[in-house]
């Protein structure tokens, strides 16, 4: 893939991702925007021992957790499949509301629940976060849970 191909492919998912972690649409065009000159910058070195996606992924990772350690604070502290396809797709105020949750998670729930609604699978989610992945699937079992619950306290 060219970095033109990375990019167009890459770009939405890296962005709603930085989304989840930082609640503000230019901070998250910073960061990700940051991503990818990391992307070009180390493309001839990705060594293919992931995939492209999941090395995208980590970068993205990283650089929201540098800028929230920068800013020395942390953002504050089961959704069925379907019901997030229909957030996702068709009510812009749920998808607001989904994020701003998100972003209230602890952060290795922050990174699973993120990188699930890029559709990553839980192997390669398994693989950035290091754990096995039976444990992700009971975590992000769990995070739907709580979403759900909040949803509902909330009347969405």
């Amino acid at each position: 893939m060219t970095f033109e191909e990375i990019y167009k492919v890459y770009w939405p998912k890296v962005y709603r991702q930085c989304m989840g972690y930082m609640n503000d649409p230019d901070t998250a065009k910073d960061i990700a925007q940051d991503t990818f000159i990391k992307v070009w910058q180390h493309l001839p070195k990705f060594r293919n021992e992931s995939s492209i996606g999941t090395w995208i992924f980590r970068i993205s990772v990283n650089s929201c957790l540098r800028q929230i350690g920068k800013d020395n604070k942390m953002p504050k502290s089961e959704l069925p499949n379907e019901i997030f396809e229909e957030i996702l797709v068709n009510d812009e105020p749920k998808v607001e509301f989904l994020y701003r949750c998100i972003s209230e998670l602890p952060e290795v729930e922050r990174i699973i629940i993120s990188l699930e609604l890029e559709e990553l699978k839980q192997k390669e989610i398994a693989k950035i976060v290091g754990l096995s992945e039976s444990n992700v699937r009971v975590r992000i079992h769990r995070i739907k849970e709580k979403l759900t619950k909040k949803f509902q306290q909330h009347g969405r």
